[in-house]
């Protein structure tokens, strides 16, 4: 049978709660006061307060006894922050976050509990995920692209083999340059003839 205990808006944040938290999970319940006591640190206190609130219901409530329960989970959440704020440098303020967190520990009485895992510090290396093969038809598109690519270049040498339409274009582009070279000469004459009434 499982038993319930929950501590909430505790005063510490939760990333120091949480190793003296992992420190306790899977052990039993006498050896998890014992260490608790004896951790000099705040989240211990906290922490040991909630685990005898677990062992009190369990006997109460239950009828169980407290030294055949073991500590299954001990985990810790995430409480609502209180943001205060501080006055700094040229008038500017700091926020300071007063982070709170949520006590959670479930006791049982059931004999086989799974050990906790324990983190490496290396990380995982990630497998790389092969990619779906592709399907007929998208092979049989790709023939017919190739089908007919010879037309096209069919279509490029017949443009090739016209030497009158090139022509044309060497006829226009040469008297574009005509008009042009014209304006500039009509452009050139007004302004020379501004400098001699000047003088």
């Amino acid at each position: 049978m499982e038993v319930k205990s929950t501590y909430k808006y505790a005063r510490i944040s939760p990333k120091k709660a949480r190793d003296v938290a992992r420190a306790i999970q899977g052990m039993p319940v006498s050896d998890a006061l014992d260490a608790l006591t004896y951790t000099p640190r705040k989240a211990a206190q906290l922490i040991g307060k909630t685990l005898k609130s677990a062992v009190a219901n369990a006997e109460n409530n239950h009828e169980l006894i407290a030294d055949e329960l073991t500590v299954k989970e001990a985990t810790v959440g995430d409480g609502p922050t209180f943001k205060r704020f501080k006055p700094r440098a040229r008038g500017s303020a700091s926020a300071i976050r007063k982070r709170t967190s949520h006590l959670y520990i479930v006791l049982t009485d059931e004999e086989e509990i799974p050990e906790p895992r324990e983190r490496s510090g290396k990380p995982k290396k990630r497998t790389q995920v092969s990619k779906p093969k592709k399907k007929a038809a998208p092979k049989a598109a790709k023939t017919e692209k190739k089908e007919e690519a010879p037309e096209e270049v069919e279509e490029v040498k017949a443009a090739a083999e016209a030497p009158e339409e090139v022509e044309e274009v060497k006829a226009s582009s040469e008297e574009v340059e005509e008009v042009k070279a014209e304006t500039e000469a009509e452009d050139a004459a007004p302004a020379e003839e501004e400098k001699s009434e000047d003088k």
